[in-house]
């Protein structure tokens, strides 16, 4: 019985935006891998800036999705505090 309510709890649970954006994250590093390898493989022109450009992007997009998910949480703690700080008006 608590095996199948695990896999429910599993189910049901919602996915939280960073989960999303990490799992965003994953597939691009995972299209800019295969990229990377058929950009080294075959040999046409241009091959060599879209080496690079897919090798520079392995390193920067991880980079970039940890500062937006940074900022997203510093402005969720300033949107918070400045909520609790208004007075509460009761109509």
């Amino acid at each position: 019985m608590k095996n199948m309510s695990d896999k429910k709890d599993k189910k049901d649970r919602k996915r939280t935006p960073k989960q999303i954006a990490a799992l965003f994250c994953v597939v691009l590093l995972i299209s800019l891998y295969v990229m990377t390898l058929i950009a080294a493989c075959l040999d046409f022109p241009g091959a060599g800036k879209l080496f690079a450009a897919c090798l520079l992007s392995t390193i920067g997009l991880p980079i970039l999705l940890w500062l937006l998910i940074w900022f997203s949480g510093i402005w969720k703690n300033r949107s918070e505090e400045a909520e609790n700080s208004m007075p509460h008006r009761e109509e």
